[in-house]
């Protein structure tokens, strides 16, 4: 057994293992926001299915010695296809379906080997029952995900922090190739194992492990009752099989989607809500005695009640108290999803069926949030209809097994969690005249003082942060309002320029407040990833239309799009896409200075906007102003209760002349930030953390 255990537990590792660094190499590429995790899950769980049919499609159709000749054969394309970092070609031209581009991406550079590797698990244990007869492989199942869960929980705190992406690239290809040494084994010890005449496995022969899921003959000829309603479980079993574990990935997703909304799209966020999502199934599958359903059906009630809750409560909630509920929601609900799976499972001789049915329901989930909600939902109500769906699949299991009080209390909690849940997504929508979401989130205009032409207002929201406002009112129309206002740190930059016209980059377009700023004869060059934005600027506000200078949209990732460029010589670039809650880390990093210094002017401002719910950006910004010799000013704004429309706000100013920081403009509100002394080390493409920074 310990040579199929060692192969089981490396390929689970080396499945997992990629999945936070495949997505941290292209998370930069397509603008570092949620969407592109969901979608790396949705590649995973797809090709998860596809290896499980292959398992299940050679377990069937092919002699046990054809089997192992022809996945050792497939290991051995995999191996020729290494390294599995993605090629530059990949990168994208701001042009096209992100989600098309991600999938064709993962594809081509990781295809093969995530798909051999998928089969690990249901192979495997197939390949187990041949040769141990009368052994339940199912514990293997939970040592799979034991080492899935490994693999995620080591990523952030041992790989990530101590080595370079390509270094971490070349070490997964070493343990590939340890784990086609395994396979070998394995196979070794399946062509020496009896003829498949001689398998008590085998199709038509005796059944060596019955299914406890059920009662025993002897039990149900005693209760016809028992037989009645075994023979409608189990009659209903395939479709539970393919039911609960999508309702886990639904909600897997979602909390991921939400978490990496709320807080930042870093590798810890993607790992949490998978590593517990994996933890269910490893307690799960080990024993039958694991899942007690006394216990765990009301602490579902309770942990819904707390999502709840916290739902409501929104951006007041700290990051802590959002990561604790989600994360612990998430948990107790996947708990119930998989024990009751496991509760369902079949004999051995089913048992790639029904992994098959387990992996496609893991898939349909990912296809329902990260294909099918973007075109459904104008706001992330997945995670709604999630939890919605776990209560009504347990009432479910409950009335199939004709518990009918306990299913009809359930019926009744479920109709509580609607409705409360449809209070809090109609709470969203007032006042909002319009909302629209795709793959970089959910925006939503919201109109004030409808009934007063002079205080009339419009407000643009990015997911729970705003990204603009505009006063309606001809003459308030053109003020500089938010976060922009004159006497903010970019306020005060633009104030700091020479009197000529000024050429001014602008990273993030939100309502084109920034554009207010400008004199006749003024350049904006704005970059803005999310093709929406722009539509919703041009339609609801009208900042860059008053414009006095001249203005250009460039749609794609702003550092993708300045590699290209020839350089700009802006005399200030403002960085203003961190605001946000979910910030693009690829931004802030060694690199993209680097890329940011080629197309500033002499003596030219870097302004960058660290204004933030959650995250300390200042010393991230100072490392970087000593790294490229930069003087550091720091303006923060604070509002009052007279100019409503001005925002507080935190900007730092990075310029290499002191005369431009020292000017009257700026140092009259400025303090110099303290660039010699961090704690935070200087982030790379190849390292970024978050948690030193958290506030």
């Amino acid at each position: 057994m310990a040579v199929y255990a060692l192969t089981i537990f490396t390929g689970a590792f080396l499945l997992f293992q990629v999945q936070p660094l495949i997505g941290k190499y292209i998370l930069p590429w397509f603008g570092g926001g949620p969407g592109v995790w969901t979608t790396c899950l949705l590649f995973f769980q797809v090709l998860l299915l596809g290896g499980y049919a292959y398992a299940h499609w050679i377990s069937e159709r092919l002699k046990p010695r054809a089997q192992a000749v022809a996945h050792l054969a497939l290991l051995a394309a995999a191996l020729a296809l290494l390294p599995i970092t993605p090629n530059d070609s990949w990168k994208p031209s701001g042009q096209g379906n992100p989600t098309l581009q991600i999938l064709a991406l993962l594809g081509a550079s990781l295809g093969l080997p995530y798909f051999v590797l998928s089969a690990t698990g249901p192979l495997m244990q197939h390949w187990f029952s041949r040769t141990h007869p009368g052994r339940s492989p199912y514990r293997l199942y939970a040592l799979s995900n034991a080492g899935s869960l490994l693999a995620l929980v080591s990523y952030p705190f041992l790989f990530e922090p101590h080595l370079t992406r390509r270094a971490q690239s070349c070490w997964w290809g070493w343990g590939l190739a340890a784990y086609a040494l395994c396979c070998a084994l394995c196979a070794a010890t399946l062509w020496r194992a009896q003829t498949e005449k001689a398998d008590p496995t085998a199709p038509g022969a005796a059944d060596p492990t019955p299914c406890d899921a059920a009662p025993t003959a002897p039990q149900a000829a005693a209760n016809p009752s028992a037989l009645r309603c075994t023979f409608y479980v189990l009659r209903s079993a395939p479709l539970l099989w393919l039911l609960l574990p999508a309702c886990a990935s639904v909600l897997l997703l979602a909390t991921t989607n939400k978490l990496c909304q709320d807080v930042a799209v870093i590798p810890f966020l993607w790992v949490l809500p998978l590593g517990l999502y994996l933890l269910s199934f490893i307690i799960c599958f080990d024993s039958p005695r694991w899942y007690l359903r006394p216990l765990l059906v009301p602490a579902l009630a309770a942990v819904l009640a707390g999502v709840c809750w916290a739902l409501f409560r929104g951006p007041d909630l700290s990051i802590y108290k959002q990561v604790a509920i989600y994360s612990g929601g998430l948990f107790i609900a996947c708990m119930v999803c998989h024990g009751e799976l496991y509760r369902l499972r079949p004999d051995p001789r089913r048992l790639t069926g029904f992994y098959l049915m387990v992996a496609a329901g893991g898939a349909l989930g990912g296809v329902l949030v990260a294909v099918v909600a973007p075109l459904v939902f104008k706001d992330y109500y997945e995670l709604h209809c999630g939890l919605v769906l776990c209560g009504l699949l347990i009432a479910g299991v409950c009335a199939r097994e004709r518990r009918y009080v306990t299913t009809g209390l359930l019926t009744l909690g479920v109709a509580a969690l609607a409705v409360v849940l449809w209070h809090q997504v109609r709470n969203t929508r007032a006042g909002a005249v319009f909302k629209t979401r795709n793959f970089y989130g959910v925006m939503t205009v919201y109109e004030y003082n409808h009934d007063d032409p002079k205080s009339r207002y419009y407000l643009l929201l990015h997911g729970r942060i705003t990204h603009g406002m505009q006063f309606a009112d001809p003459e308030r129309s053109r003020w500089p309002t938010s976060y922009y206002g004159p006497d903010s740190g970019i306020g005060r930059a633009v104030l700091a320029l020479p009197p000529e016209p000024r050429r001014i980059g602008v990273v993030g377009l939100g309502t084109g407040t920034l554009t207010a700023l400008g004199r006749a004869g003024d350049y904006f060059r704005i970059y803005e990833i999310n093709p929406q934005v722009c539509q919703v600027a041009t339609h609801w506000f009208h900042y860059l239309s008053q414009s006095p200078g001249q203005v250009e949209v460039a749609l794609g990732d702003a550092r993708l799009s300045m590699e290209k460029e020839p350089p700009q010589r802006f005399d200030l670039l403002a960085l203003d896409a961190f605001s946000s809650d979910s910030i693009p880390v690829h931004l802030l990093t060694k690199e993209a200075f680097q890329v940011y210094e080629r197309h500033l002017a002499p003596n030219g401002i870097i302004a960058v906007h660290v204004s933030n719910h959650y995250l300390n950006l200042q010393p991230v910004v100072a490392n970087l102003a000593r790294q490229f010799g930069y003087q550091a000013a720091v303006i923060d704004y604070v509002d009052d209760d007279v100019e409503y429309w001005l925002y507080s706000s935190t900007w730092m100013l990075l310029c290499r002349s002191e005369d431009v920081l020292g000017s009257a403009a700026i140092s009259e509100l400025a303090y110099r930030a303290n660039t010699n002394a961090t704690k935070i080390p200087l982030w790379t493409d190849d390292f970024a953390s978050l948690f030193q920074i958290l506030q």
